[in-house]
C-alpha cells in the first residue's frame, strides 16, 4: 500500500469508507454504478437498502425503497405492493430495469417494478 493509501484510509470518514466498501461491492456484482447511470436505459445496479417507506393505509399500494452504492441513490418503486419479504432496510440487492427520470415531488432517479435479486451480507452487523 502506498503511503497516500494508508494516509487516506486514516484520515477517511466512516462515510467515505462505507461508501468505498459498497463501491466496491457494486462492482464485484457487476453492477453499474448510480452515478454514471442514464435514464430511460436498462441497467443493473447493486447496493444496499438504506430507508424502505410504507404507504399509509388509505393510499394505493405502493412500496419505495432506496438503493445506495456508495456513488449515489435511486429510488425502487413496486406498484401495487405494500410489502415485500426481504426487502428492509440494511439488505443488499441487485436491481435491473430502466431508470427513469424523478417525478416532481422525489429527489433520486426512479426505478419501477424492477427485477430484483437478494444478496446475502458481506460485512458484519455493527
Amino acid at each position: 500500500m502506498s503511503i497516500r493509501a494508508a494516509l487516506r484510509a486514516l484520515l477517511a470518514s466512516r462515510t467515505e469508507l462505507d461508501a468505498g466498501a459498497e463501491q466496491l461491492e457494486a462492482r464485484r456484482q457487476g453492477a453499474q454504478p448510480v452515478a454514471s447511470c442514464t435514464l430511460r436505459q436498462r441497467v443493473q445496479l447493486s447496493g444496499v437498502l438504506r430507508s424502505v417507506t410504507f404507504p399509509p393505509g388509505a393510499a394505493a399500494p405502493e412500496l419505495t425503497a432506496e438503493l445506495y452504492d456508495g456513488t449515489g441513490s435511486v429510488d425502487l418503486v413496486w406498484l401495487g405492493r405494500r410489502e415485500i419479504p426481504g426487502i428492509e432496510p440494511g439488505r443488499r440487492l441487485t436491481a435491473t430495469g430502466t431508470l427513469c427520470r424523478p417525478e416532481p415531488e422525489r429527489v433520486r432517479p426512479v426505478m419501477y417494478n424492477p427485477a430484483y435479486r437478494l444478496l446475502a451480507s458481506t460485512t458484519a452487523a455493527r
